[in-house]
């Protein structure tokens, strides 16, 4: 981790728009590896796909079983031909849907549903090494794709056309 002095540059609605950025000047030879992009403001999100019953839990345990065969049949030389190596599929689908159903109904109704979880910033900050910042102002203000004409913070650091609250970093 490099400890010199930095300071923001530029600010993203998202991580793409900033990694975006940073590829421009790497294309022009600029050091990049003295650039962060800094999520700000993360936080949490569990988004929830669907309910789960006996029988998705039954399924699931099923496919982890026969996931868990298939690389137990892989591993042995003597079952990897391929009908043992069903076989073990199938004995594993069936050993992991029958330990899936008790093991759901052993949770009495708590998170009776199936979510994803990701940790999602409310912006993204590149950031650059006091030393390079004016360079990398200039070549993102360069960049393709019309960030030249975005205003200036009261800090000299350039922003994106999105504009952003939060604390500046230095």
């Amino acid at each position: 981790m490099n400890e010199q002095a930095r300071r923001t540059i530029a600010s993203y609605t998202t991580c793409h728009e900033a990694a975006r950025a940073v590829d421009h000047p790497s294309d022009q030879g600029f050091p990049v590896e003295r650039v962060a992009i800094i999520g700000q403001d993360v936080r949490l999100v569990e988004q929830v796909t669907g309910r789960k019953g006996q029988a998705g839990a039954a399924l699931h345990g099923a496919a982890s079983g026969a996931l868990i065969g298939w690389t137990f049949g892989l591993l042995d030389p003597v079952v990897s031909r391929l009908r043992p190596a069903l076989y073990v599929r199938a004995f594993g689908a069936l050993v992991g849907a029958l330990l899936g159903m008790p093991v759901y109904a052993a949770q009495h109704g708590r998170r009776n549903f199936a979510s994803v979880r990701f940790i999602r910033p409310s912006r993204n900050d590149v950031v650059a090494d006091d030393a390079i910042a004016e360079e990398a102002v200039q070549l993102l203000t360069e960049r393709p794709g019309g960030t030249g004409t975005s205003a200036s913070t009261s800090s000299g650091a350039w922003k994106s056309s999105r504009p952003q609250g939060g604390p500046a970093v230095t």
